[in-house]
């Protein structure tokens, strides 16, 4: 059984996106964030997966399409939490985060497929990853990794050196205003662009 495990945090003000903040208020932040995860839950249901997970930090929203299993993050830091969502996993698994609304069925469904592969590996451009998967989910390829900093996605790549990594292609996290801008040019179509649009408009 394959799982395709989202780590997210709910999207309350003052809680979620706050580096938006200025130029974006907190609540507008926070609508940001909630289109974002809205987007990539419908791509994370629209992927043939066995297994649906959203990992949350929180309670779940309208945001939240029926169908998927929920399960709480345990507390810890970073490492910590997505080494424990992986432990929680009997077989391969591949989890991406809630900063990329730009994120498709197209981009997720070959890192399900671990039959040449025992790791998948997403880099995201600010030096992060936006998707890891693991064929056997064991925890200590996590443990331990420094998060938030630039050296994450090299320092978590590294942990996979003794595996046969199917490498995906670099998508921008949305963390700053420019980060935004940016990620909602790219994906029009998304619940994000057009929340951005409209919030945009109303800081002229």
């Amino acid at each position: 059984m394959t799982t395709l495990l989202v780590i997210a945090k709910e999207p309350v003000p003052g809680r979620v996106k706050t580096r938006l903040t200025p130029p974006f208020t907190p609540s507008e932040a926070a609508a940001l964030a909630a289109a974002s995860l809205a987007d990539t839950l419908s791509a994370v249901m629209d992927t043939p997966a066995d297994r649906r997970v959203l990992v949350l930090d929180g309670s779940p929203g309208p945001w939240t399409p029926p169908g998927l299993e929920i399960r709480p993050q345990c507390g810890g830091g970073l490492d910590e939490r997505l080494a424990a969502a992986f432990a929680a996993c009997a077989g391969p698994a591949l989890l991406i985060g809630m900063d990329t609304p730009q994120v498709t069925p197209g981009l997720l469904e070959p890192a399900l497929d671990f039959s040449r592969y025992d790791a998948w590996f997403g880099p995201a451009d600010d030096g992060g990853f936006w998707a890891l998967g693991l064929r056997d989910p064991d925890p200590a390829l996590l443990l331990g990794v420094p998060m938030s900093v630039p050296q994450t996605g090299s320092a978590q790549r590294a942990r996979l050196r003794h595996l046969k990594v199917g490498d995906l292609p670099a998508l921008r996290d949305v963390d700053t205003a420019a980060d935004a801008r940016e990620v909602a040019a790219q994906a029009p179509w998304t619940r994000f662009a057009r929340a951005h649009l409209a919030l945009s408009a109303a800081l002229r």
